[in-house]
C-alpha cells in the first residue's frame, strides 16, 4: 500500500480544513443520534478518540478513520467526498509545525495563514506582521528565554510575515489598529525607530494592508485594555478570535461571543484616524524621533 506523503510547505487551507472537518463530524454524529462513546464502541476505538476528533485536538486525520465514521453515520456520497477532501487538505504538514518550541500546540499561525481577512489590535506594540527585524530583536530580548529560542522565534515571525506577500488571491487583507503609544516607546537607535515607522508606511501602500492610528490627543477609546486578533475565512466559515499575552495565546470559540469582539473592533476603528490621515501623522512622527 502506498504511503501518503505530507510535505512541509505553506499548506494554505490545512488548518481551517482540519477545524471544519472536526465540526462537520460532530454535526453528523449529533444527527445520527449516537453518543461519542457509542461511536467508539461500535468502531472498536478507545474511549475518547471521537472526542479528540471533534475537539480538533488530533494531529492529522487518517482517511480510514474518516471513512469509518462516514459509513457509521450513513453519510451520502457527496458528504463522504467532501469529508475526504477536507481530510486530505488537513494532512498537509505546514511550516509552523517546525516551530513547536515557539507555538506549542496553539493553532494561531495556521488560522493566520488561512485567513482571508485579519483584524489586529495590539495597543502597546507594533503588530507582529508589521514589525522590522530590529524591533523584533529588541522585543524578544526581554524575558527569560535563552538566545537560542529568540533566534528561532525571530525566524518564525519573519516566516509569518510572508503571508502578506503571497502573489495570488490567497493573500489576506490586514487591518491594523495602532496606537501612538506603540510608536513612541524608546528602543534601539533613532534610525531603528525611524526605520520601523518607514516600514509601516511602506506596508500601508499595499492594496491588502490598511493602517489606522489612534492618537493621544483624541482621548480614551474602547478596547484600551484588550489585545486581540480576529481571523475571517473564505467559504462562510465562522471567524476566530485570539487573545494574546506574554504568557499565552488563547482562542475564543466561535460560538462564544465572537461577535462582541467584532463590535469592539468596529468601535475602536471609529475612534481612529483614517488610512490617509494615519500615514500623514506617522510621517510627522518620524521627523520628531531622535
Amino acid at each position: 500500500m502506498r504511503r501518503e506523503t505530507t510535505p512541509v510547505g505553506d499548506a494554505y487551507g490545512a488548518t481551517i480544513a482540519k477545524w471544519t472537518l472536526a465540526r462537520r463530524l460532530k454535526e453528523l454524529r449529533d444527527a445520527s443520534g449516537y453518543t461519542a462513546n457509542q461511536v467508539c464502541d461500535r468502531l472498536n476505538w478507545g474511549r475518547g478518540k471521537v472526542g479528540r476528533f471533534e475537539a480538533n485536538t488530533w494531529v492529522r486525520p487518517e482517511l480510514s478513520d474518516i471513512r469509518d465514521l462516514a459509513r457509521l453515520y450513513e453519510a451520502d456520497d457527496e458528504t463522504v467526498d467532501r469529508l475526504q477532501e477536507l481530510a486530505r487538505s488537513a494532512r498537509r504538514r505546514a511550516w509552523w509545525r517546525e516551530y513547536g518550541e515557539v507555538f506549542g500546540n496553539v493553532e494561531f499561525p495556521g488560522f493566520e495563514n488561512d485567513a482571508s481577512e485579519i483584524l489586529v489590535y495590539t495597543p502597546l506594540l507594533i503588530p507582529g506582521l508589521l514589525q522590522t527585524v530590529p524591533y523584533m530583536q529588541t522585543l524578544l530580548s526581554y524575558g527569560s528565554r535563552p538566545p537560542e529560542w529568540r533566534e528561532v522565534a525571530l525566524r518564525a515571525r519573519l516566516r509569518r510575515q510572508q503571508i502578506l506577500e503571497r502573489g495570488d488571491d490567497t493573500a489576506p487583507r490586514l487591518t491594523a489598529l495602532i496606537t501612538e503609544a506603540a510608536l513612541l516607546y524608546e528602543w534601539g537607535r533613532g534610525d531603528d525607530r525611524r526605520g520601523q515607522l518607514a516600514h509601516l508606511l511602506k506596508m500601508a501602500e499595499r492594496p491588502n494592508v490598511e493602517l489606522r492610528l489612534l492618537r493621544f490627543r483624541d482621548g480614551l477609546h474602547p478596547g484600551m485594555a484588550m489585545v486581540f486578533h480576529i481571523f475571517r475565512f473564505p467559504g462562510g466559515e465562522p471567524p476566530m478570535v485570539y487573545l494574546e499575552t506574554d504568557a499565552a495565546i488563547q482562542d475564543i470559540d466561535p460560538a462564544d461571543n465572537v461577535e462582541a469582539y467584532e463590535l469592539i473592533y468596529e468601535q475602536i476603528m471609529e475612534a481612529a484616524l483614517g488610512p490617509a490621515d494615519s500615514a500623514e501623522y506617522i510621517s510627522t512622527l518620524m521627523v520628531t524621533l531622535e
